[in-house]
């Protein structure tokens, strides 16, 4: 492994994260916050010298990365932007532990938060936490692909780690194409819904900060109680839109635009995608109407709390903690779910619980007929056993690595319910979960030690598992 590229690469990403400090630092000069213009500038100014004093001391010919380099270069760059991200955090006077939680929930778009008074904070320390979000729902490595040409063409391997799913789909033959394409798509939406949310009564920075939470499926809010502070279903309706859009992939659009104009509904994970969503709202919404709520307030609030867990933004419109425990038993289930491979949202993929069912029928039918040959199909595509053989590693890894954070918290003497959803909730990028973490709680009470966990939890989700865990495998370190 090239030790000079890969940190050239990570310089770069530094240096890009220094850039990007400016945004913040313009909203602390406009509000005439003097204490966070300290901040940002300081820790604009770090940032940028510390990537540009490693790009140039690196400085080396770019050729196609090696899958080790790539591994290495993305699952350090997520780590390296959870640790600069948090610097602002630390500056205002938050502990380091909780500096880093809070920025790592926002690149990897979990909104898990242990602010106990969000409105509180300066609104550029609070603009910030909601655009590292917006930088980390479609990927730091794909925009800063995006943007320069020598990464884009050594950096397959490293599209192919960061981008979501089992399946990567290149929409072009070159890689800086497709992450234009993706970025393209992705800022489109940012600028609609920011528009359609300030028409609808939000300031322009509340629908600034909202928009950037939801199309990165990330949760952050400006307010304690999230969107239910508003109380306007014209906003939830908006939100609920495209929190709905962000969990699709991203590709189908352009290629619904440009390619063929029924990719979309003929894609067989986004026709699972609308099914769960569908029987889960009416489930939840006839048990909230069993327990007394009106029919419209049912539908209402069963219909923005699915999409928002699904989609792992973790949005709340109301209080799900005290919901029934069969509501709940869904909304920790879609957790689990996430959204579409190739979108914004986290968790395991909608396309790899219904390739893991399949799997699962098939062994049925070949239990009674063991000299049959069925190959899974995902509508008229064939899936190849080592992708079928990747999807059932992934389930196995995912799975144990939840069981190993949940028993850490429950060991550290929280309640079976917050241990289990706070592990759920971090690992597939949702936010909120249950009981001492519920919607209008946060992650402050929980111990260093648990808060660490939850850290680990949100990179490796966000990594997809195998990034991450492939580091602590002492023959990926040997020549």
């Amino acid at each position: 492994m090239n030790k000079r590229v890969v940190l050239n690469v990570l310089g770069t990403v530094i240096k890009f994260l220094g850039i990007s400090m400016l945004v913040p630092l313009a909203v602390a000069v406009y509000y005439n916050e003097p204490g966070s213009m300290q901040i940002f500038a300081f820790t604009a100014i770090l940032s940028f010298l510390v990537g540009a004093v490693l790009e140039i001391s690196n400085r080396t010919e770019l050729d196609e990365l090696t899958s080790r380099e790539s591994i290495v270069i993305v699952s350090a760059g997520w780590l390296i932007a959870a640790l600069v991200g948090g610097i602002p955090f630390l500056l205002s006077g938050i502990h380091p532990v909780d500096s880093v939680f809070e920025s790592m929930a926002g690149f990897t778009t979990t909104g898990s938060s242990i602010l106990t008074n969000i409105e509180i904070h300066s609104k550029s320390l609070i603009f910030w936490r909601s655009m590292t979000q917006w930088l980390g729902g479609m990927g730091i490595i794909v925009l800063v692909m995006a943007i320069l040409p020598r990464l884009a063409f050594a950096g397959r391997q490293m599209f192919q780690a960061e981008a979501p799913g089992p399946m990567k789909d290149k929409l072009r033959p070159r890689l800086k194409d497709t992450a234009q394409i993706l970025w393209g798509v992705y800022i489109t939406f940012t600028v609609l819904e920011i528009i359609l949310l300030k028409y609808a009564g939000m300031t322009l920075y509340d629908a600034t900060v909202h928009t950037f939470a939801s199309l990165a499926t990330g949760g952050f809010s400006s307010r304690n109680e999230s969107i239910a502070a508003f109380g306007n279903p014209q906003i939830e309706l908006i939100i609920f839109i495209f929190m709905f859009i962000s969990g699709m992939n991203f590709s189908l659009f352009y290629r619904t635009l440009w390619v063929e104009r029924t990719s979309l509904i003929k894609d067989k994970e986004f026709q699972a995608y609308v099914f769960i969503i569908f029987i889960s709202i009416l489930v939840i919404a006839l048990e909230l109407w069993r327990y007394g709520e009106t029919l419209f307030s049912s539908f209402r609030y069963a219909s923005f709390q699915t999409v928002s867990i699904m989609t792992t933004t973790g949005f709340s419109s109301a209080d799900f903690n005290l919901w029934p425990d069969s509501t709940k038993m869904i909304l920790l289930l879609l957790m689990f779910v996430g959204g579409s491979a190739g979108s914004t949202g986290g968790a395991m993929k909608v396309v790899r619980v219904v390739l893991i069912i399949k799997y699962g029928i098939r062994e049925i039918y070949k239990s009674i007929h063991p000299k049959m040959v069925s190959p899974i199909r995902l509508g008229e595509t064939t899936v190849p056993e080592e992708v079928m053989a990747a999807v059932l590693a992934f389930f196995a890894l995912y799975l144990l690595v939840f069981v190993g954070s949940t028993l850490v918290l429950s060991m550290l003497g929280l309640d079976l319910m917050t241990s289990i959803s706070a592990s759920a909730t971090t690992l597939g990028n949702v936010g909120p979960g249950f009981n001492v973490v519920g919607p209008m709680a946060n992650f402050s009470s929980i111990p260093v030690i648990g808060k660490i966990a939850l850290i680990i939890n949100m990179w490796i989700g966000r990594l997809e598992v195998l990034s991450v865990l492939v580091l602590f495998v002492p023959s990926f370190w040997k020549k």
